[in-house]
């Protein structure tokens, strides 16, 4: 028969102040910051709590804070984009890392359905985060409504129109694809398509505004590929279906590096060279535009910078030291590579 040994009792802060021989009150003290304790007390508490293996409640802290040292990570996509996308997770790493910096723990709140609405809102009504960082809201999102409400320091990354209440950090996206398209232009290219994704979003409207401004005259509506996703199955269907509807296109901006792979792989099925028959960007700068053969030209999107600084939003909301909007804009430089 297996014995199951006897749980370890945890340290408390009475057991600190019997070794150290000090009152709790003095132990709250040197907790909390606030009061004086001399370094004699100081030297014998930090040997008690090395001693007795003393770890401080965080809850207990946080209920006299009035905090939860937490910041929640909303992300609304489905959950496999939520894998397949790097740009996510750049974001995501560069928020933590802005987090950790102060002793702030992140918590991830996936949206990919309605039913994950309802959960995250709860979640958040019920106060367990001090402040969110939103990635790939929509306009007149629900989460953004909820937070709204419950008075959360939030941070977007990207604009939706009916955010001028709230701080965002983002890229001009309209300047950005207007640039790559003219780069792409300059190449000779005459029927130039787009594989335009996530039209609900600020992100992939103002990218289609940017290649709708840069061709001008020349902008052909039937050369522009919508899809819901920027996902690479998304950027394979649409590169066939434009194909099919437009033989002889030979220049395509696709909304993301994920797609643009795709359609790479749309185009050698069909036997389309790349570049020397179809010009071929995308945008980002992900994995996705380094790992393709030939490589993408594309976008630098500088995804971790955004997470970063938008958690660095919040914070200064959570401080009071932000009191009103903020919008943060970082720069996207052309990145000019073989594919076209």
């Amino acid at each position: 028969m297996t014995t199951v040994p006897p749980r370890r009792k945890r340290a408390t802060v009475h057991d600190v102040a019997r070794e150290a021989g000090v009152s709790r009150g003095t132990i709250s003290r040197l907790m909390t910051g606030e009061g004086y304790v001399s370094a004699e007390a100081r030297t014998a508490i930090e040997a008690a709590i090395r001693k007795v293996g003393y770890v401080p409640s965080t809850t207990a802290r946080n209920l006299v804070r009035q905090r939860t040292s937490a910041v929640g990570f909303v992300v609304h996509e489905p959950h496999s984009l939520l894998l397949e996308d790097p740009n996510i997770g750049e974001i995501l790493l560069g928020a933590n890392e802005a987090l950790s910096e102060v002793d702030y723990q992140m918590v991830c709140l996936v949206i990919g359905s309605a039913r994950d609405s309802d959960r995250v809102a709860r979640y958040l009504r019920g106060g367990f985060v001090d402040g969110a960082v939103v990635v790939s809201a929509r306009a007149h999102d629900p989460i953004t409504a909820v937070m709204r409400a419950a008075q959360i320091p939030a941070a977007f990354v990207g604009h939706p129109p009916d955010l001028e209440d709230q701080s965002w950090v983002g890229i001009d996206n309209v300047a950005s694809a207007r640039d790559i398209t003219t780069r792409l232009l300059a190449t000779g290219r005459r029927r130039v398509g787009m594989i335009a994704a996530a039209l609900d979003r600020d992100s992939g409207a103002d990218r289609l505004a940017g290649f709708t401004a840069a061709l001008g005259d020349r902008f052909d509506p039937d050369l522009v590929e919508p899809v819901e996703l920027y996902s690479y199955s998304a950027g394979a269907a649409a590169m066939a279906a434009l194909l099919h509807r437009a033989p002889d296109v030979d220049g395509v901006f696709a909304a993301s590096d994920a797609l643009a792979a795709g359609a790479l792989d749309a185009l050698r099925r069909a036997g389309r060279r790349v570049p020397e028959d179809v010009g071929l960007v995308g945008f980002d700068d992900s994995a996705w535009a380094r790992r393709c053969t030939p490589q993408l030209s594309t976008v630098r999107q500088p995804a971790a910078d955004l997470g970063a600084a938008a958690a660095r939003s919040v914070l200064a909301q959570i401080r009071g030291e932000q009191t009103s909007p903020a919008a943060i804009l970082l720069e996207t430089p052309v990145v000019w590579r073989d594919s076209a």
